[in-house]
């Protein structure tokens, strides 16, 4: 078997998209409105050229509507590209819609054989197959009943079971690895690790960068139907999470000012405050902004205080909370011995955090500036929020070294 054979080449492919405004669904409806039968015009995919190896798990990632699922359902063949050119070679099983194609009345087993027919497998391959579908399906008890009798979880599992069964050469996934319960699901990662294994070349479409991480060698990121970067999953998936929270940033700022000044009458004046917040940062070790860090990164907290009086005897404590309201550590600069001088107007404060030891998670601080006694200055809650990704297997909230020994 070569490895280096290209099983997939996207070469250049653009796609569009009519959207029409008014537009009737009855004859009568499109007869009166045929003046107003306007459309925009949506170029989802701009130009993007890839290629897959033999044996190769490629996941792409991007936001809503950015074209990833457009790209997967051109290289299946649901849709075509208005220029540009794919190839593929080999029997392909795509995971895009578990289950279409299954009909309700028909019992499991029935549309085991509708199913991976549509896949291209013949009746005497579906005989030899439909044991092992079965077993890992985990529904024996209700293969014959009507599948209109399954619950939501059942249908995915028998659906899965017969795109994942098919022997095929390339295997389309989109966003469907969620599928029934924690131990099916590992059950899944596994197999698709064993297929991985025999040679079969897999594209997968995830919003879940851990799931892509433990699949996948390479990532590409999709941005404006446009490739933005191409590499090693970890690599690509910390730039593109690092683009996403600061786009939720500015989206989250756009709308605290649209609802300051919607409230402005009812609002209290900052500057009635003694110590405001100016501006709020989170750095990396190349003192490069950042939101999504990955465990055992450094990071470096940089607040802009501006004091409104002067202001004596205090002391500042930071609060490091999970997304989730869990208190995962704090600090103060009482308790390790800083000093804080007497001040007034602008102040920066720069906390260094190094070997960062969180696990995966979403978190944010909090300010406090307090008198010497303990009563407050200024709380400000949630100053600012940053990200976490760790690998998959470490659970709880912190990573702690640790070694095994066993005789």
């Amino acid at each position: 078997m070569n490895n280096d054979e290209t099983i997939i080449k996207v070469d250049n492919i653009k796609k569009s998209f009519k959207v029409y405004y008014d537009k009737g669904h009855t004859l009568k409806e499109r007869a009166l409105s045929l003046s107003r039968n306007k459309y925009e015009k949506r170029n989802v995919i701009n130009g993007i050229s890839f290629e897959v190896k033999r044996g190769e798990a490629v996941g792409l990632v991007g936001h809503n509507g950015c074209g990833k699922s457009t790209t997967l359902k051109m290289l299946t063949r649901i849709m075509y590209p208005d220029s540009g050119t794919i190839s593929i070679k080999g029997r392909v099983s795509s995971l895009l819609e578990l289950g279409a194609g299954f009909h309700p009345d028909m019992s499991g087993r029935e549309n085991i054989y509708i199913n991976a027919s549509i896949f291209g497998l013949t009746t005497k391959e579906i005989d030899e197959r439909i044991p092992e579908i079965i077993e890992f399906s985990e529904l024996e008890d209700y293969i014959d009943n009507p599948v209109r009798t399954y619950s939501s979880g059942m249908y995915m599992r028998l659906a899965f079971s017969v795109a994942i069964n098919v022997n095929a050469d390339v295997l389309l996934i989109d966003e469907i690895l969620g599928v029934g319960d924690v131990n099916f699901q590992a059950k899944c990662f596994n197999k698709l690790m064993e297929i991985k294994g025999t040679g079969t070349t897999i594209v997968l479409v995830s919003h879940s960068t851990a799931q892509i991480e433990r699949i996948c060698d390479r990532s590409i990121w999709i941005q404006d139907g446009l490739i933005k970067l191409e590499g090693s999953p970890i690599d690509v998936h910390r730039e593109y999470l690092n683009f996403m929270a600061k786009q939720r940033e500015e989206i989250q700022e756009e709308e605290e000012k649209a609802a300051a000044e919607r409230n402005k009458a009812a609002l209290h004046n900052s500057q009635n405050e003694a110590v405001e917040i100016d501006n709020v940062d989170i750095l990396d070790s190349d003192n490069q902004s950042r939101r999504v860090f990955r465990i055992g990164d450094s990071m470096k907290l940089s607040v802009n205080l501006k004091a409104n009086e002067k202001i004596q005897d205090y002391f500042i404590e930071l609060n490091l909370v999970r997304a989730d309201g869990v208190f995962c550590y704090g600090c103060s600069s009482a308790a390790d011995g800083v000093k804080c001088e007497p001040w007034s107007g602008n102040k920066m404060i720069n906390i260094s955090f190094e070997d960062l030891k969180l696990l995966s998670g979403k978190y944010h601080f909090d300010l406090h500036v307090a008198a010497a006694d303990g009563s407050t200055i200024r709380f400000v809650g949630k100053i600012i929020e940053f990200q976490v990704i760790a690998p998959e297997s470490e659970r709880g909230m912190m990573y702690i070294k640790h070694e095994w020994n066993m005789e």
